[in-house]
């Protein structure tokens, strides 16, 4: 029998080319901790996040790779460290945040919370580090949705301190006012509530913190962009003309301050009868998917109506945190593990750009 060598390995895994980034493990430098036993091999593949939606297609492939040199078994494991998707300011907000991810709509109504809160959950479920900031400030529901109450506590430097729940740090104003209290503000007393959770916040380091916005386009929006560098934008719609109408607001708002938009999550793609299984498409279909393509966006899916996702939001358990998921429940991890990935993409190509000074 043929000694299976660690220079062997390492030739073989050079076939082995990384699905979303390019280039081949070993030169990406994804192996670790090569271990060699007869014919069992045993090894990490470091990813660029651990919400990698390729995980199988990249075991697939390394068992092709392995079998010809007589390796019969692999022990594969996955690690991940995250990386920055823009380059590095000197002095920014957020220095130990990697990823800001913006979810935004162009009108309300359309599940933009719903998905901001789960897209920061399931991540968080696959392993990586999260924070969720609730920027709407006159309409707060994160709170609701993941079932948290109380007041935050502060740090030894009187920095403020996150709630969290199912693994995800998270601020919101409604933690703050007195229930039912509505907020009444203007555009500049808005700005500075962001402002303020981005500065005073303690979210120690985190891979990604993702920012429910406002719907529309307004002192929000300019605030974010203009205090810290975001990642990228997810613009969520439903099928329905009114809502495309408006999210080609949201879409060129994102363009016109320089924001990469990640791309588009239609919502309430249809309704799938529990009983007979029959879709009924009652906002229309097909409206987002056209819409992405039409405007040269990423299509990230769409999301079926799910009881299940109102009932866990209304009892502050994400769809994506239930026991049993639903339809929509698997759609929102699909979802969450593609904006996974384009992020690494991102990373990837900021990754030979020099840190940034601030004058």
């Amino acid at each position: 029998m043929l000694q299976i060598t660690e220079t062997a390995v390492m030739d073989a895994l050079r076939h082995v080319q990384e699905p979303e980034l390019g280039g081949d493990l070993v030169s990406r430098n994804m192996i670790r901790d090569l271990r060699i036993d007869g014919a069992r091999v045993a090894f990490q593949i470091e990813l660029t996040t651990p919400a990698c939606p390729l995980k199988d297609e990249i075991e697939s492939r390394v068992h092709a790779a392995l079998d010809p040199i007589g390796v019969e078994s692999v022990d594969l494991t996955w690690g991940a460290s995250v990386r920055r998707a823009t380059p590095r300011v000197a002095e920014q907000l957020l220095p130990g945040v990697k990823n800001v991810i913006a979810v935004a709509s162009g009108k309300g109504g359309v599940g933009k919370s719903t998905v901001a809160v789960n897209l920061a959950v399931a991540l968080a479920r696959d392993g990586a580090s999260v924070g969720l900031l609730d920027a709407d400030i006159t309409g707060p529901n994160v709170p609701l949705m993941l079932g948290l109450e109380g007041q935050p506590g502060k740090t030894e430097d009187n920095k403020i301190t996150p709630l969290v729940r199912h693994g995800v740090k998270a601020i919101s104003i409604q933690f703050f006012v007195p229930a039912g209290q509505p907020i009444i503000w203007r555009g500049p007393l808005v700005g500075g509530a962001i402002t303020q959770f981005l500065r005073d916040v303690d979210w120690g380091d985190l891979d990604y913190l993702v920012i429910d916005l406002p719907p529309g386009t307004s002192d929000a929006q300019l605030t974010l962009a203009q205090a810290v560098p975001v990642s990228g934008a997810v613009l969520v719609t439903t099928p329905q003309e009114v809502s495309l109408l408006d999210v080609e607001k949201a879409l060129a708002m994102f363009k016109r301050m320089s924001v990469p938009v990640l791309g588009l999550v239609e919502n309430m793609t249809a309704f799938v009868c529990p009983h007979c299984g029959e879709a009924t498409e009652i906002f229309g279909r097909g409206g987002g998917e056209r819409f992405a393509k039409d405007h040269q966006l990423e299509y990230l899916g769409g999301i079926p109506l799910d009881i299940t996702v109102r009932q866990g939001g209304d009892v502050g358990v994400p769809a994506v945190a239930q026991r049993e998921p639903g339809p929509a429940a698997l759609a929102l991890t699909s979802i969450a593990r593609t904006v996974a990935a384009r992020m690494s993409v991102r990373a990837a190509a900021a990754a030979s750009q020099p840190v940034l000074t601030v004058s």
